[in-house]
């Protein structure tokens, strides 16, 4: 299998390191770069470019941003690509895209799918308390993250491991698969495995209510979401009317009460108890103030063992 010509579709950060390791390729020709529009950001919503728009100008890359895949189809067809590679871009591949290179097209998805299929892998396998995952190469299919398997690595989830420290470790794995991909592509030696449709699981796109702090919830629950949470859309509860404490690290403790009562008001922060057991808050970030611990979190706010934090946000 002759692939030189790729046409690389990716836009969040956690694609760019695949995105250089393919640059860098021996025998590889980087045609274009497909990425999402610039987009707001920030509190001023200045157009910002995608991760991966910016490293694509930095390599001196073509760079494809259309704000529907489809409307750049005809200039897809003039490159003439043998493979596209995808991870993290963000938006729906139709056929008459997916389809058009020379040897169709391969994603990578961060889980070892068939579960977790959908838009939040990461997140949700954190919240769920899994204490491993993985990265796929697939191929890209009609039904999203459906596609037969190519390769699949294993990652372990520690129990400091964050959405952000996850990112991370995925996003170099991609790019340490790359030349074994190829060369399995090229070789014929990567055989395509049909997923087992009844072990699929999906996760939908995460929305800002979902970072609503559930004290009636187990506190190991709690902790598990703090950490996939991050840093968007967070754990929050709201602190009377002055807006919605962030919470950022916690310690699970064995402690009983009313969920949402504070049990402690000293050391390293509050504890606050939850459906089973409790959590101690060891860094959050008050309403319009930068992060800070659970000690300082006490010096500034008087609290007393007795009073209880709400559940539900005024101000999601």
């Amino acid at each position: 299998m002759k692939i030189e010509r790729i046409v690389y579709f990716g836009t969040a950060e956690i694609a760019v390191p695949a995105l250089e390791a393919l640059r860098a390729e021996p025998g590889c020709e980087v045609v274009a770069v497909c990425t999402q529009p610039d987009r707001p950001s920030g509190r001023k919503r200045r157009l910002t470019p995608s991760p991966v728009k910016v490293k694509a100008e930095e390599l001196n890359l073509p760079v494809l941003d259309p704000e529907q895949i489809s409307e750049a189809r005809a200039e897809l067809e003039r490159l003439d690509p043998d493979l596209a590679v995808v991870f993290a871009y963000g938006q729906y591949m139709p056929e008459s895209v997916f389809d058009l290179p020379t040897y169709g097209s391969v994603n990578f998805h961060p889980s070892l799918l068939p579960a977790y299929r959908g838009a939040s892998p990461i997140q949700s396998a954190i919240a769920d308390g899994c204490t491993e995952s993985g990265l796929t190469v697939l191929r890209v299919s009609k039904r999203m993250d459906a596609g037969d398997l190519l390769m699949q690595r294993v990652v372990s989830i520690g129990g400091e491991d964050t959405a952000e420290t996850m990112r991370r470790r995925f996003a170099d794995l991609a790019a340490e698969l790359v030349p074994d991909m190829l060369r399995g592509l090229r070789e014929g030696t990567l055989r395509a495995e049909p997923q087992d449709e009844e072990e699929a699981t999906e996760c939908g796109r995460l929305q800002k209510s979902d970072g609503e702090v559930d004290w009636t919830a187990p506190a190991r629950e709690t902790s598990n979401k703090v950490r996939a949470y991050q840093p968007w859309p967070g754990v929050f509860f709201p602190l009377g009317d002055a807006g919605n404490v962030k919470i950022l690290r916690v310690r699970v403790e064995a402690a009983t009460g009313t969920p949402g009562e504070v049990l402690e008001a000293e050391g390293e922060g509050p504890l606050v108890a939850c459906g089973r057991n409790a959590v101690r808050l060891l860094e959050v970030q008050p309403p319009g103030k930068k992060s800070m611990s659970g000690r300082d979190f006490l010096n500034g706010h008087r609290l007393r063992p007795g009073d209880r934090f709400s559940s539900a946000s005024k101000d999601v």
